[in-house]
């Protein structure tokens, strides 16, 4: 007895660290011997096309007894190998792939894993007062617009906050290209940058623009100087500026100012201020009338255009100003517009 439990430790502990191609290749050989020994004997029911379905319920010891052999020496080899060690197979490979699956949800949480991602939004960056708000809104945004995939990549030792919600990527640091396309830094469409302090912002921001130029970045800074020296630098990178004190002012000056931005801000209550572009197929416009039947048709009142496509939006302008195909509208709504009917705007314009 001594002696078949070390075996089975040495057999058990061995199997464990096997590689899954050894794995594979005892299993086959497990199969083929089985299938020779059983040929030998005669079983010639149970080496026919049933014989992998026989196999896989005698080794798991299930048996429901729609086939079985029938000869003494096919009795004998199915008691004394086919069962004993299919059992320990069975019960070992179901455990290896149970520790695989579950290592692999691990890595996943631990952020360990290389991600293959596409046109996704990537958040650079731990703040611990606003990156879990930040991605929690993100999420209902990207339900109403595109659903893309959020993935998280931090340099800090944490697990993933939103586990099977958003991707998440661990880094070692936020400046080394390696570890920044382990989550897909170069394939992503938007990338927002707020890490604890400016200076990781200012350093992880012009390390991502040389992977990817195209993606819309944003970068929040508490400094504004370091806003200027980053766009010196990368002109594409929109950067966000602490509002903090200016909005201060104003709910000061404007009492219900704070509530008014947080209600246009927050996409799970209230209204919303969103964007949309003007398709380019369709001939210009002015803003009256776009502005009448959104507010009649939709509950949306038009705020701001972007008529140069310069990232910099005129806000409330003027009703006979002109929106050419292609440029960026802002508005805001209970929800997105995703059913406009340009083609019933532009008619009656």
């Amino acid at each position: 007895m001594l002696i078949f439990k070390g075996l089975r430790k040495l057999v058990y502990r061995h199997f464990k660290n096997m590689r899954w191609q050894a794995v594979l290749a005892l299993l086959l050989v497990y199969g083929l011997s089985s299938w020779l020994l059983l040929t030998y004997a005669g079983e010639n029911n149970l080496t026919g096309k049933d014989y992998l379905y026989w196999l896989l319920v005698t080794a798991s010891t299930v048996g429901y007894g729609d086939l079985s052999p029938e000869t003494t020496l096919g009795k004998s080899i199915t008691a004394f190998y086919i069962i004993p060690f299919g059992l320990g197979m069975f019960a070992l490979t179901v455990g290896k792939f149970a520790t695989f699956s579950a290592f692999q949800w691990r890595k996943g949480v631990m952020g360990l894993k290389n991600l293959e991602l596409h046109n996704h939004i990537v958040v650079v960056g731990w703040n611990e007062q606003r990156t879990l708000p930040l991605l929690k809104l993100l999420k209902t945004e990207t339900q109403q617009n595109l659903n893309r995939d959020i993935c998280l990549c931090v340099s800090e030792e944490m697990e993933n906050p939103m586990p099977g919600t958003i991707e998440f990527v661990r880094a070692l640091t936020l400046n080394d290209e390696t570890e920044l396309n382990r989550a897909s830094i170069s394939e992503a469409d938007t990338i927002i940058i707020d890490c604890a302090r400016d200076d990781q912002t200012l350093s992880a921001a012009l390390h991502i623009y040389n992977l990817n130029t195209k993606a819309h970045m944003i970068a929040y800074f508490r400094d504004e100087s370091l806003s200027k020296l980053l766009k010196q630098h990368c002109p594409t990178v929109e950067c966000t500026p602490s509002v903090s004190t200016e909005l201060m002012v104003k709910t000061a000056m404007d009492p219900g100012s704070s509530i008014l931005h947080h209600e246009l801000l927050n996409a799970t209550t209230g209204m919303t201020q969103y964007s949309i572009l003007m398709p380019d197929n369709l001939p210009e416009i002015t803003v009256r009338d776009l502005y009448v039947p959104m507010k009649e048709n939709y509950g949306a009142t038009l705020i701001a255009v972007d008529l140069d496509n310069d990232g910099k939006p005129e806000v409330n302008p003027s009703l006979e100003k002109r929106i050419q195909p292609g440029c960026a509208i802002y508005y805001i709504a209970e929800n997105r517009l995703k059913d406009l009917d340009w083609s019933a705007i532009t008619a009656a314009g």
